[in-house]
């Protein structure tokens, strides 16, 4: 049964929210995103390494040599991609910035399920699903054009 899966994951998208919406008013706070970025990251790390340390076993890091060095790349996509979003959240708001980021994690994650690529289980993009994101889109729109003033 995986609905406690699903109700952790609706919580971590409420706590991703705050923690974005967070870095992003730091940014404004010290008039420098980029810095404020830079400090939560530093933060992240050292906690990201505490954590770490809570499983660590001898040889932990030895299979790291298989690891594709492209796959590392990862960390400094999340930097650009929390740097990005917590530069916009004050430009836009955190509403229209959440709708339109959950409108492109859903579409990702569609493509990366229908090719099973980095891990993902296989499952196939239906017109039933297309119709879903044709829909999602339309609410992304309603609800982040104000009436009147496009865009």
């Amino acid at each position: 049964m995986k609905s406690p899966l699903y109700l952790l994951s609706l919580f971590l998208g409420v706590v991703l929210v705050v923690h974005l919406a967070m870095n992003g008013q730091v940014g404004s706070v010290m008039k420098n995103t980029r810095v404020a970025n830079a400090v939560f990251w530093c933060i992240g790390a050292v906690t990201a390494v505490a954590i770490g340390l809570t499983g660590w076993q001898s040889g932990a890091l030895a299979t790291l040599k298989q690891v594709n060095p492209i796959l590392l790349t990862a960390g400094g996509m999340g930097a650009c991609l929390v740097f990005a979003i917590a530069w916009l959240m004050p430009q836009v708001g955190a509403r229209d910035v959440m709708i339109t980021l959950l409108a492109g994690q859903i579409i990702g994650g569609m493509v990366l399920s229908h090719f099973g690529w980095l891990g993902s289980p296989q499952q196939s993009i239906t017109m039933m699903k297309i119709f879903g994101v044709v829909i999602m889109i339309a609410g992304v729109i309603l609800t982040t054009v104000e009436r009147g003033k496009p865009g």
